[in-house]
């Protein structure tokens, strides 16, 4: 099984320019109404879709409304892509840290208001 998440928004350039420059993604596809980007590693993709085109399914018609959705990325180091990230000029939301849990993170929003965890994982502190 495969899977990937989309999100309905009408800034389908922005999202695109956003994944690709300051993320690393690729585009795996896109039309007019569509965009399916993949991580750098091509192990996962996130798709982005039009809102209210003629050819989906009233199901797909509403824009994403901007909450309630978070992207978390798994990166090796956490400390080098927040330096890259920086560079990239993208905003941080909140500044690298650890959490007891094991979590050492910061967080950056793409255009349509989605949080994205970018993370690296380690044994909780004893």
């Amino acid at each position: 099984m495969k899977m990937n998440a989309g999100i309905v928004t009408s800034k389908l350039e922005e999202t695109k320019a956003f994944y690709m420059s300051v993320l690393n993604f690729g585009v795996t596809f896109e039309n007019e109404f569509y965009l399916l980007l993949h991580t750098p590693n091509h192990e996962a993709e996130l798709s982005f879709l039009l809102p209210n085109h003629p050819t989906q399914n009233s199901l797909f018609q509403k824009p994403f409304a901007g909450q309630g959705m978070y992207l978390t990325i798994e990166v090796d180091d956490v400390d080098k892509e927040y330096e890259r990230i920086i560079k990239a000029g993208a905003k941080i939301a909140f500044e690298l840290r650890d959490e007891p849990w094991g979590d050492r993170h910061f967080a950056i929003i793409d255009p349509n208001g989605i949080g994205i965890d970018i993370v690296t994982y380690s044994k909780p502190e004893e």
